[in-house]
């Protein structure tokens, strides 16, 4: 087709391009304007049911629990009830974690210095303010004590007779069961050896350590040989013996007062 045959077809309206059952596939305009939908009307929750409509019971039914059983009642009392029961919801959950989760101690005596720091003026402590710990009491439900955590536990009948104390102790585990811990002198002070191996313990001070007497200890199956960071003021399982595992309460992981020593173990 010729161009003058191409302006003829275009003037008399047919589609140039197209010829012998073959399409021009040329983008054209689309000749219809795009009109948007209109916007969606605003959310609204649906209004109550009408006074004394038989909707009106279940509608307050499910709109708050506690309606099934304040729902008559006036609102403020309503609002008052509900305050309780959140109160007493959250002291109930405080419990329940002090009781099987977390629990914090006060470090009352200087047995455990320089890790953990006791108040003035108990003999040998040197700050203004006891560490407050937290020790976790899940923990040994799931793993085993292990030498080297520091822990609180239930004192033994022995500890209370010969320490003057009782309650609870935090000590470090340092026999496990069935070990042998001894204390033999090197140098004028004393060191642990397990099953005859020397304990590395970079947590005491030299001047902290005990000058004797040398010693051996058999740890039984089920307690754990626990000893003082500051072995010269420590009454521990080297006066009155292990302890039994049922006596642990927990271990120490965090001290979270005075705020200059809050720190995690």
């Amino acid at each position: 087709m010729s161009e003058t045959d191409d302006q003829r077809d275009h003037i008399a309206g047919t589609t140039p391009g197209v010829e012998d059952g073959k399409q021009d596939n040329a983008w054209r305009m689309p000749t219809q304007q795009y009109e948007p939908p209109p916007p969606a009307p605003p959310f609204s929750w649906p209004p109550p049911p009408p006074a004394g409509s038989s909707l009106e019971s279940e509608h307050h039914e499910f709109h708050h629990p506690l309606d099934r059983v304040t729902g008559r009642l006036p609102r403020r009392l309503r609002i008052a009830v509900d305050w309780v029961v959140t109160i007493v919801g959250a002291v109930v959950i405080v419990l329940a974690i002090k009781a099987f989760v977390v629990n914090p101690y006060r470090i009352p005596s200087s047995s455990m210095e320089a890790t953990l720091h006791c108040a003035r003026p108990a003999p040998g402590c040197e700050s203004r303010f006891s560490d407050r710990v937290l020790a976790n009491r899940f923990i040994y439900h799931v793993q085993d004590p292990a030498r080297g955590d520091v822990v609180v536990f239930e004192t033994p009948p022995a500890a209370k007779a010969k320490c003057g104390a009782g309650g609870t102790f935090v000590k470090r585990i340092v026999g496990l069961p069935g070990e042998t811990v001894q204390m033999r002198l090197r140098r004028g002070a004393a060191f642990v050896y397990i099953n005859g191996r020397r304990l590395d313990e970079p947590y005491i001070e030299h001047d902290r350590r005990d000058i004797g007497p040398e010693e051996k200890f058999k740890v039984p199956l089920g307690h754990y040989f626990v000893m003082g960071d500051n072995r010269s003021q420590s009454c521990d399982s080297r006066v009155w013996g292990s302890v039994p595992e049922d006596n642990l309460i927990g271990k120490v992981f965090m001290t979270y007062w005075p705020p200059q020593r809050i720190s995690f173990r």
